[in-house]
């Protein structure tokens, strides 16, 4: 990127995002990040805060040692806490908590007791700025996201196919839903910026079929465009087969196995994109360090599909994939929200 300087667009763009979050002047709020943070971030959310007369407080941690076999990327899981109790009570207190920490705190152990306390939580996406800047608040995508989630909320199954082969069956009765419109103004609550996302995580045992991933469909754990296809075959909601030639399916193939974990096999979540500012070819435009990636989980019409955690349905693990596909259609229950990549005009 060009020179990581503060600017006033960047605080700009960061006070808009927390007059959405319902930041009032006097209000006591800590920015938790950890020693390998991305700085600029750090520094324009403590100089947006300032700005708008609140009381912002440090809470920096050792960025912990990867433990792992594999480089470990956008899994939503922070290790960073650690279980600290100081740590965890000083953000249970604070009332609103920006999250800077580079996992970030979405599937963070430490969470659930964060939120408990009627902490609000906002993940700022460890992206540079000029992404962020472009992703600011829109109230019309709030709607939108909260109509998809009221509708997945009652929803039985979920088919998902493609011109490439994909025809996977979901069932939906019991899953657990969460909409990410880029915001969060409820205590008690947790959102990501950027946001304009619908997942949900489907109970055990509820994911059947197969997947195929295209040529230009997206591994955000690489942050790279795939160049040729990868068919998965799922049973119970576990890959138990995963076909292809060449880099892109030997790399997925060797990462899910160096986890020595079946869990790194199962479904994390599903679900799809409905952020219309949010664009496709983004992840060609910055270094691997510049970009997590959450823009283009966020790109409209994409079906959004992972594995790993999920936490509902009580299976732990730090593998993760967030697989974006670019050229499905949707169908949940009898209504299509995805029409062949194109998410349709059905929530208003």
């Amino acid at each position: 990127m060009r020179a990581d300087r503060i600017e006033a667009k960047w605080i700009d763009a960061f006070c808009e995002i927390f007059e959405r979050c319902a930041v009032k002047p006097g209000d006591t709020a800590a920015i938790l990040s950890e020693t390998q943070s991305r700085a600029l971030n750090v520094q324009l959310a403590e100089l947006a805060l300032l700005r708008m007369g609140a009381r912002p407080f440090h809470v920096v941690v050792p960025t912990p040692r990867n433990r792992h076999a594999v480089p470990v990327r956008s899994t939503g899981a922070s290790e960073a806490i650690g279980r600290l109790g100081p740590v965890v009570t000083a953000l249970q207190q604070a009332g609103f908590v920006v999250d800077c920490t580079i996992e970030g705190l979405m599937h963070a152990v430490e969470t659930p007791d964060i939120l408990k306390a009627g902490a609000r939580i906002l993940n700022i996406s460890n992206e540079h700025p000029e992404a962020l800047e472009r992703m600011v608040p829109d109230p019309a995508l709030e709607q939108r996201v909260r109509a998809a989630a009221k509708m997945l909320r009652g929803a039985k199954r979920m088919k998902v196919t493609s011109k490439a082969g994909s025809n996977l069956d979901v069932d939906m009765v019991g899953a657990s839903t969460v909409g990410v419109w880029g915001w969060t103004d409820r205590p008690g609550t947790l959102a990501h910026w950027p946001g304009g996302i619908i997942v949900s995580f489907p109970k055990p045992g509820t994911i059947n079929g197969k997947l195929v991933m295209a040529p230009g469909d997206i591994n955000l754990t690489f942050k790279r465009y795939l160049a040729t296809p990868i068919e998965l075959t799922l049973k119970d909601d576990y890959i138990v087969d995963l076909k292809g030639e060449g880099a892109d399916a030997a790399m997925m193939e060797r990462y899910l196995a160096a986890w020595g974990d079946r869990e790194a096999y199962a479904v994390s979540h599903v679900g799809w994109g409905m952020n219309p500012g949010a664009r496709y070819e983004a992840l060609t435009m910055y270094d691997k360090d510049d970009t997590n990636g959450t823009e283009l989980r966020a790109v409209a019409g994409n079906f959004l599909f992972s594995t790993g955690a999920n936490e509902f349905a009580g299976r732990y693990t730090a593998g993760h994939f967030d697989l974006p596909m670019m050229g499905t259609t949707i169908t949940v229950d009898d209504l299509t929200v995805i029409k062949d990549g194109v998410l349709q005009d059905v929530f208003g």
